[in-house]
């Protein structure tokens, strides 16, 4: 079964999936863009980010990829996450993962 596809904008993301994408993009968004066509026939440009369950493009274009970027407080001046940031939400979604990776009890049934 494939993903959904979600498009949304930037800023209507959770916060939890803002600080996942800033781990996946430490060095800022914009040499990431990708460009697709919207329903409507427009060229748009997004960053894809895929989760477990989804598979995002946030729309962003290359301007607003380095206005988020200079204006997140997780970024330094050079526009790369820092350390301590880093560090942060990898130990926070290192446990996330932990917890998804443990056997349940539906895990030992065969289908």
């Amino acid at each position: 079964m494939s993903k959904p596809r979600l498009v949304k904008d930037y800023d209507k993301l959770d916060e939890s999936v803002k600080q996942q994408i800033k781990l996946h993009y430490p060095s800022g968004f914009e040499g990431n863009l990708v460009q697709f066509q919207n329903k409507e026939g427009k060229t748009v440009s997004a960053l894809p980010f895929e989760t477990e369950e989804v598979y995002y493009l946030i729309r962003m274009t290359v301007l607003e990829a380095q206005e988020i970027i200079e204006d997140d407080e997780d970024y330094d001046d050079d526009g790369f996450l820092k350390d301590d940031v880093r560090e942060e939400y990898e130990e926070k979604f290192d446990d996330i993962e932990e917890e998804e990776d443990e056997p349940s009890e539906d895990d030992d049934e065969e289908d």
